[in-house]
């Protein structure tokens, strides 16, 4: 039997691939995009400072899987809390309201699989080109405009609990 292969190899070397400063204060990286995986999935690699991590969010198209490479990180689905050191894996299916930090005093790196693929274009939409490596945006985010991209890209940020 013989095995074909479609497509092109692709080849991202360390500390490449397109940057961004999402609205959290985290910065993703491209390590293979949809259009690479023929929409399969996409990988970043991703850095979170201490005390960092995106607002509580559902993915209705993905599921993410985040395999820690430095740091801790801890994951909260569905009210149960999971502390996730380097060399850890953890996978959230979609539907799944997450929230996610940095619980480390020291710089996070997680590699995140988001199956199917897609997701990037929210990166591309609603945060900064990184142009330098250790200065994130200081502007708060634009909660209307993240908001929308999240729906655009088959996620939804709802509004946090009433006190």
């Amino acid at each position: 039997m013989e095995h074909t292969t479609k497509g092109t190899v692709t080849y991202v070397p360390p500390g490449q691939g397109k940057s961004f400063w999402t609205p959290g204060g985290h910065k993703a990286t491209f390590k293979a995009t949809s259009e690479d995986t023929g929409g399969a999935y996409t990988i970043t690699e991703d850095t979170f400072p201490p005390q960092v991590g995106p607002p509580p969010h559902i993915h209705h198209t993905q599921e993410e899987t985040f395999y820690v490479l430095e740091g801790e990180m801890e994951f909260v689905t569905d009210g149960v809390t999971t502390r996730a050191a380097a060399g850890s894996l953890v996978r959230i299916p979609r539907g799944v309201l997450r929230d996610y930090r940095n619980v480390g005093s020291e710089l996070a790196r997680v590699l995140v699989l988001y199956a199917p693929g897609g997701f990037e274009g929210f990166f591309e939409e609603v945060g900064e080109l990184v142009t330098d490596h250790f200065a994130p945006p200081e502007d708060p985010p634009d909660v209307e405009k993240l908001v929308a991209a999240a729906a655009k890209y088959g996620s939804e940020i709802p509004p946090p609990p009433q006190e």
